[in-house]
């Protein structure tokens, strides 16, 4: 089965590095205006996904979901979540550690379509 999501080295180091300061942490990438148009990371405690959000997969223990508009949107592409130097939103945990987390796309070919997992909706699954 192809997974929907995966990260960087860079990425998989910050997330080590927030979830031994935070705890369990999550993502959460709506593609709304603003700071949603970015990955969002908080807390694991601090997220309640609503029934039509994206469970995509999950990063070293960290869940990645993802708003249904926008999954609609990039349905066929894998998900890749990096870390660059930089500052996130402020309503992100990674704010403040010099480094923001973004996410990258590409597009499945064709063999890896049909090897797709089933799209996990957090309230129907």
């Amino acid at each position: 089965m192809i997974e929907r999501v995966s990260a960087t080295p860079a990425a998989v180091e910050l997330i080590q590095k927030l979830t031994a300061q935070f705890g369990p942490i999550i993502f959460f990438q709506s593609g709304g205006c603003c700071e949603g148009s970015g990955p969002l990371c908080m807390p694991a405690n601090e997220f309640k996904p609503s029934p039509s959000d994206v469970r995509l997969g999950e990063i070293t223990g960290a869940t990645f979901y993802m708003g249904d508009s926008h999954f609609q949107f990039s349905e066929h592409t894998h998900t890749i979540l990096d870390a660059v130097p930089g500052s996130s939103g402020s309503f992100s945990i990674d704010c403040g550690t010099g480094l923001a987390f973004i996410t990258r796309g590409r597009l499945y070919n064709d063999e890896e379509l049909q090897q797709l997992g089933p799209v996990i909706r957090h309230g129907f699954n």
